[in-house]
């Protein structure tokens, strides 16, 4: 029980005190707010909004495609990616671990596609554990309509830490959520920081 609300804790999205989002709209009603503002109408049309009512419905609004993590010091052809859009994929590095050089400076980019309608304040969040070790990582990706176009978005920029105490493996639970607390996606993954890649 400890662990399931400990779990809900650490995924709570970070809100700014008193701060209540405002109830969801459809794209129709986004269309007809203010239907006489020419300016809005040019900006409405700017956010895709009649892409988001001809998207394939048969599919989740939201799909997670990949997360990847670059470094410049990556040995050349080496890739670090997890294809979040096959469960298998997903299932293989929650038991191999992706090995990564300790120190290094690192990227983590999440790549996703809006296939519908309009996602509102979604999030990626991420929890990292080892022991009694535990770091939180929370970014934002936004609000889109639908587009054809994979978007890609930067979630973490740091380095990994270093020395013999960092040198072990994690186990990282990364989620991706909208302002309405609707999961998208949640997986659990492994990663062991060597001292080389």
């Amino acid at each position: 029980m400890a662990d399931k609300q400990e779990d809900a804790e650490d995924f709570a999205a970070i809100n700014t005190p008193g701060y209540k989002p405002a109830a969801g709209k459809t794209v129709d009603e986004y269309r007809s707010l203010d239907a006489g503002d020419e300016s809005l109408a040019r900006w409405k049309a700017s956010l895709g909004l009649d892409a988001a009512t001809s998207g394939d419905k048969s599919v989740p609004k939201l799909t997670l495609l990949t997360l990847e993590l670059t470094s410049p010091t990556l040995p050349e052809g080496k890739s670090l990616e997890i294809d979040l859009s096959s469960k298998e994929k997903r299932e293989y590095f929650e038991k191999n671990a992706i090995q990564v050089k300790e120190g290094a400076s690192y990227k983590a980019i999440i790549t996703y596609k809006v296939n519908h309608s309009i996602v509102t304040g979604a999030r990626y969040i991420q929890v990292i554990k080892r022991g009694p070790f535990k770091e939180k990582v929370e970014a934002m990706l936004g609000s889109y309509s639908a587009d054809p176009n994979p978007r890609s978005t930067e979630v973490i920029s740091d380095e990994f830490p270093s020395g013999l105490v960092a040198r072990s493996t994690y186990t990282v639970t990364s989620k991706v959520i909208d302002i309405d607390n609707q999961v998208w996606l949640d997986w659990k993954w492994q990663l062991k920081i060597a001292k080389d890649w």
